[in-house]
């Protein structure tokens, strides 16, 4: 299974739910990262790791499948041709 499959396949519940997580960690860090007023320089490193973390929670999530929904096509779906 290569990564566009892996990416089109359906997701399980909870991985929906932390790919929901990750992204709205990096809607939040991407908005302090972007603030037009001076902010400590904590803060933005901070912000700079939970965008990091966000976007490998988000992705990592997007390509886990689900295998029990995966066995219940029909063979000549998962066929190459």
């Amino acid at each position: 299974m290569n990564i566009l499959d892996r990416a089109q396949a359906p997701t399980p519940n909870f991985f929906k739910t932390l790919r929901t997580v990750g992204l709205i960690l990096v809607a939040v860090s991407g908005s302090i990262l972007t603030a037009p007023v001076a902010l400590p320089a904590a803060l933005i490193s901070a912000a700079g790791y939970i965008a990091v973390a966000g976007t490998v929670l988000s992705a990592v999530s997007q390509v886990t499948v689900d295998d029990k929904a995966n066995e219940l096509k029909p063979a000549f779906e998962n066929a190459k041709l």
